[in-house]
């Protein structure tokens, strides 16, 4: 008799087939498929292998690029345009440990294809489906995207996996997010992913690997999951999941990196079993309706602070829990705003297109459409309107497409692929006070700059701002 086999997760079908051995105590020696490398978690791997006399275990598994400390101007000075020090030892220090280490899939600084790891990884076709992928970055689950287990481990594990291609680790709880209808004209993958966060809050994912599915999942772009996978982290999950389908497919046909020939055929029929078994057991399924999800924007300093553009800030009475409320009320104090303030009646001074979240094609392509559907300039009181890409290819085809001449001509600063101001690692950061409405991912005290208040949103969202100077339902103009 045949024995019949228990339904998987996608999760489990990754992890399973990567496994070397586990331990009783349930740490896996996970193999790892492809290494993301940058220049800020490296170098302390790279001479921790060289005091120890190690050498990478397997070179062809690195990508990598140099995009934190990176500047968005002054290119044409070349390396000297990184005018502060520590970055510019950290950037030059990359570009010897990989020459040295004799990696081939290097993009660095000033090159075509540099950019944001998690942005140029994809698109050059070096992310593909049933791979496990690790970077000494938070954001790498922005690759589950396409159907991967990916996740940021520390300085420590980034030399264990040079050394040894593998990394210790246990498997995590299995969260289903399903997402029912389809999100409405002007609402987009970062509001599905705040309103997620929204709902479980921060630590809501704590332990878990989430898979995102149901209609409005399959709805959306692959640069629309990368930015849901990308928040995955936001709501305390190691890492966020897609299945594959045929636009996972043909994202992937043709990158420079991607198989070939008979090669990709084979890729295919495999990347295509690459979906949780229908019965498959979650530890945690949570419901969402994509038609009632407005366009959102947070207003503390946590991405779980948010509210849809329609609503008001929320009155610390009403939150029951006293912590929620203390943290409510320190971030009221912070960002200097009041309880039961309308979202649109929030004045930002600048705006921030770009980052490993909202960098990508579509995204510019969006700002771009409202930014040209308002016909209007950056409104006086905006002293910073940054659209930066995600990479050097995404600004490439932004250009072919006149992207660039729409935020110019409207007052925006066109710049060079770099993670910006997303961090403050580089020279493009707020000053004390200001009020960003911003694409990236984190909001806390301080992440655009000391003092810097940060409002998290889409890049259409932040567009509007830049024209309107405070924050509108742009539902309107889609």
């Amino acid at each position: 008799m045949q024995e019949t086999q228990t339904p998987k997760t996608l999760y489990d079908k990754l992890f399973d087939e990567h496994v070397i051995r586990t331990e009783k105590d349930g740490t896996s020696t996970l193999y790892i498929d492809r290494h993301l490398v940058h220049e800020v978690t490296s170098a302390q791997a790279f001479e921790g292998l060289r005091i120890a006399g190690r050498k990478l275990w397997r070179n062809s598994s690195i990508v990598a690029t140099a995009d934190h400390n990176t500047p968005t101007t002054g290119w044409e000075k070349g390396m000297e345009g990184i005018t502060d020090p520590i970055a510019h030892l950290q950037v030059s220090t990359l570009d010897k440990n990989l020459a040295d280490s004799g990696c081939a899939a290097y993009f660095p600084f000033l090159s075509r294809g540099q950019g944001v790891i998690h942005v140029m990884g994809p698109e050059e076709g070096a992310v593909l489906p049933g791979m496990t992928i690790v970077c000494g970055d938070s954001h790498t689950s922005t690759h589950g995207a396409l159907a991967t287990i990916a996740f940021g481990i520390g300085t420590s594990e980034v030399e264990h996996v040079m050394a040894t291609q593998t990394l210790l680790t246990k498997k995590m709880k299995k969260m289903l997010v399903r997402v029912s209808g389809r999100l409405q004209p002007g609402v987009f993958g970062k509001d599905l992913a705040l309103a997620v966060i929204g709902k479980i809050g921060t630590a809501g994912g704590t332990g878990y690997a989430i898979e995102f599915a149901g209609e409005a999942i399959s709805a959306l772009s692959i640069e629309g999951r990368m930015t849901l996978c990308n928040m995955a982290i936001e709501a305390g999950a190691r890492c966020g999941i897609v299945a594959v389908d045929d636009k996972t497919v043909e994202y992937l046909k043709g990158r420079t990196l991607a198989p070939t020939g008979s090669q990709w055929d084979k890729a295919v029929e495999y990347w295509k079993t690459l979906r949780s078994d229908e019965g498959a057991v979650f530890d945690k399924v949570i419901e969402l309706n994509a038609e009632e999800i407005s366009p959102m924007v947070t207003w503390g300093t946590s991405p779980e602070m948010v509210a849809p553009v329609t609503g008001k800030t929320p009155l610390p009475e009403n939150q029951p829990d006293p912590v929620k409320r203390e943290g409510w009320e320190r971030a009221y104090k912070y960002m200097g705003l009041e309880p039961g303030t309308p979202i649109v009646e929030i004045y930002p001074n600048s705006v921030f297109i770009g980052s490993c979240t909202n960098g990508r094609i579509e995204d510019i392509r969006a700002a771009a459409y409202v930014v040209k559907k308002l016909g209007k300039k950056v409104a006086p009181s905006i002293k910073t309107a940054l659209v930066v890409p995600g990479s050097g290819l995404v600004r490439e085809q932004a250009e072919k497409e006149g992207l660039d001449q729409i935020f110019i001509a409207a007052g925006f600063e066109w710049r060079r692929p770099g993670c910006s101001m997303c961090l403050a690692m580089n020279a493009d950061k707020l000053a004390e006070g200001d009020r960003c409405a911003s694409t990236s991912n984190r909001n806390f005290e301080g992440r655009q700059g000391k003092g810097s208040r940060t409002h998290l949103c889409s890049p259409a969202m932040a567009a509007a701002v830049a024209i309107e100077g405070h924050f509108v339902d742009v539902r309107k103009i889609f």
